[in-house]
């Protein structure tokens, strides 16, 4: 395996950034068109069981997501002592 220097370290961290952004705004996203169905679902009358089991499903989904941004988050720790200290 092939070490990386400084700069395409940086570079692999970066892009690893703007995924992580990228997947913060789908989740924003996500949010803003869920607190939509809410209100309508407030405003119709909707079924009750059907909008807790979409929020379950959305909340399962979202911690899934957590975790995986986590995991990266780790790996990116892990990878390189000065990129860990910098992202606490």
């Amino acid at each position: 395996m092939v070490a990386l220097n400084g700069l395409e370290k940086f570079s692999h961290l970066e892009d690893k950034i703007y995924r992580t952004i990228e997947l913060t705004k789908t989740l924003r996203q996500e949010k803003e068109e869920l607190e939509r169905q809410l209100a309508n679902f407030r405003n119709l009358g909707g079924d009750e069981k059907q909008l807790v089991a979409h929020v379950e499903r959305l909340t399962t989904e979202r911690e899934l997501i957590r975790t995986k941004v986590r995991k990266i988050l780790d790996a990116i720790a892990a990878a390189d002592p000065e990129i860990a200290e910098a992202i606490r």
